[in-house]
This record gives structure tokens, C-alpha cells and sequence, in this order.
């Protein structure tokens, strides 16, 4: 098998996976209680990620290219157009240039990225751009990023979300309900926002940087869970500390906790500062380590990020050619 033979082999052990939704389950707050995290540990262990492995050659190529299958490609900026969505749309649909592709011996594989990720007036736009192709659209909701609205709002805005054509909805949880350890109404609040959504699909958003502990990261996930999440995100991407290793941990040691309870499959979605290929890879081996290769799917984990793609395709192209080329070469709209 020659080089090009092994990369498309790796890189095609994909296959799509039927997850049975997480119906949640009732309220109850022993399952989390008495949860206590050590922060010192979960760092130490977060630590030796990406240093007990090591991915190289074609094996790493194949590994960035399953990282493009995981990715929502997002843009939630003020200065959003029709224009710049539509660009989005169609870097999601081709998210490397074709001859890398030829060159890597995969352009038959069809990779796209896992989502299209949009604030909710460009819902439309991102739908039509994307007929056809089966890439999702996800929508932000429900106050996003602060969730500061009345619940009666954010319902309205997952409603509309859905009608418009989102089939996935990243929802913001009330941190200061978190903060005051106000669990009932957490849980009760996601679990309204998961019946809003009907057959969407729900990521719970937590905003690890402001919960202040650890412990609180674990027991918001528990909660949202217990509500009926499909997934569970680490953060909006505008805090100012978004996705880190070691609150990923944390969150995907409940996802499995969670699992062997109650036998459902909680997808991972880490957002906001993974901008570089090696990033990307450390998160893989994470949930590779923690959770095992049936999480390494786009059913059950995505990145949510607007310039790791960039940075993946480069690595990509120095791969093939042995060069690096500037990043104004790798466009992502």
C-alpha cells in the first residue's frame, strides 16, 4: 500500500452511526450532589494529552482529515451578509482545495464539514445554500451569547429557528442560575428549550469560563443531560476563556458517567480558541482515551470553530508538498 493507499484508508474508517436521542430522565439531584472535582488532577491528566501519542505522516493526515468532518463551521459576527454565509456554505461543502485532495488520493470520500453554524436571520440563507449536500445548519439561540432574555424569548427564538430549517440548536443555559445553585431551574429550563426544539437537536452550551469551578462544569453537564442535551458545548467562543483541555475532561468523564447510567450517547462539542491543527488532534485523542472510537463521529462530536479549518487545510497541503504556504492561501470564506 503506498502513501496516498494508507491515507484514504485511514482516513475512510468513518462510518455514520444511528444514535438513539437522550430522552433525559427525572430530575434528580443524588446523581450529582455530591460530585467534588480536583482540579490539580484533572490538570495533571489533561497535561499528558497529545505527549503519550504520537500521530505522524499519513496517520496524521488521516486524523486531520476525519478533524474536518467534525467541525462547525461558524461565523457569528456582527458584520454577517448573505454573501459571506453563502462563501461559508460552499467552503463547508468542498473544505479543501481539490488538489490536495487528488494528491492525498481521497477526493472520493466527499468530506464536508459537520455544520454550518449561523446566527438565526441567516437560518435561510444557509439552508438554501446547502440543499441537497446534507450538511446541517445550526443555529445559535436563546440569548446567545449571554442568555440574558425572559424564557418566553428564547422559546420564541428556538421555535423560529426551527421553522426556518435549523436542525440543530445551540442553546445558552443561565449561568447565574449555575452560580446560585439553582439546579431545579436549570434543569427545568433545558428541558423546555429540548421540547422547543421537537426533532432539532439540542447542544447545551455552559460557558465553563464563567462557572467559576470545575465542580460546577460537572454538575451543570449532569443537569443539562438529565434534561434531555443531545450534546453539551463547552462554550459561546466569546468569553474570555473558552474551550481548554481540561474542562473538556471533566465534561466527557460525565458524558460517560451518563452513558453507563442510562445507556444514551451524549455528543461533545468544545468551542472557541481550538484554532490549530495539533489542537484539534489533542481534542481527538481526548475523547479517543476517555470515551473510545465510537465518539469520533460527527453524531457524537464536533468543533465549534471558524479558523481551525484554515490551519488543517495548510497542514494539509505541507504534508503533500513539504512546504507551508501562507494562510491567505487557505480562505475559509
Amino acid at each position: 500500500m503506498n502513501k496516498k493507499q494508507s491515507t484514504a484508508t485511514l482516513a475512510n474508517k468513518q462510518s455514520k452511526q444511528h444514535i438513539a436521542r437522550n430522552p433525559g430522565i427525572d430530575f434528580t439531584p443524588a446523581l450529582f450532589n455530591d460530585i467534588s472535582i480536583n482540579r490539580s488532577a484533572v490538570e495533571r491528566r489533561a497535561s499528558t494529552l497529545g505527549k503519550r501519542r504520537s500521530i505522524k505522516k499519513q496517520h496524521q493526515a488521516a486524523w486531520l482529515l476525519k478533524a474536518i468532518t467534525f467541525i462547525d463551521l461558524t461565523t457569528l459576527s456582527g458584520d454577517d451578509t448573505p454573501g459571506k454565509v453563502k462563501r461559508l456554505c460552499q467552503k463547508a461543502k468542498s473544505p479543501v482545495r481539490k488538489d490536495i485532495l487528488n494528491a492525498l488520493a481521497v477526493d472520493d470520500l466527499n468530506i464536508t464539514t459537520g455544520a454550518v453554524c449561523v446566527y438565526h436571520n441567516m437560518i435561510k440563507t444557509a439552508v438554501s445554500a446547502l440543499q441537497g449536500t446534507g450538511i446541517p445548519v445550526a443555529a445559535v439561540s436563546t440569548g446567545f451569547p449571554a442568555g440574558q432574555t425572559p424564557l418566553n424569548i428564547k422559546l420564541s427564538e428556538i421555535e423560529a429557528s426551527v421553522a426556518d430549517g435549523a436542525t440543530e440548536i445551540d442553546i445558552v443555559i443561565s449561568r447565574e442560575k449555575v452560580l446560585t445553585g439553582d439546579w431545579q431551574a436549570i434543569y427545568d429550563e433545558v428541558k423546555a428549550y429540548r421540547q422547543a426544539c421537537q426533532n432539532a437537536h439540542i447542544k447545551t452550551i455552559l460557558a465553563t469560563g464563567e462557572l467559576a469551578t470545575l465542580t460546577n462544569v460537572a454538575k451543570a453537564s449532569w443537569v443539562c443531560m438529565m434534561a434531555g442535551a443531545d450534546f453539551i458545548k463547552t462554550s459561546t467562543g466569546k468569553e474570555p476563556v473558552n474551550a481548554t483541555l481540561p474542562v473538556s475532561l471533566v465534561m466527557v468523564r460525565a458524558i460517560r458517567e451518563y452513558y453507563q447510567l442510562t445507556g444514551y450517547k451524549i455528543g461533545y462539542k468544545p468551542a472557541g480558541g481550538i484554532q490549530t491543527a495539533k489542537q484539534a488532534i489533542e481534542y481527538m485523542i481526548l475523547m479517543k482515551e476517555e470515551l473510545g472510537n465510537e465518539w469520533l463521529t460527527p453524531e457524537l462530536f464536533r468543533f465549534g470553530a471558524s479558523s481551525l479549518l484554515g490551519d488543517i487545510e495548510r497542514q494539509l497541503e505541507h504534508y503533500v508538498t513539504g512546504s507551508y504556504s501562507a494562510n491567505y492561501r487557505h480562505p475559509i470564506s
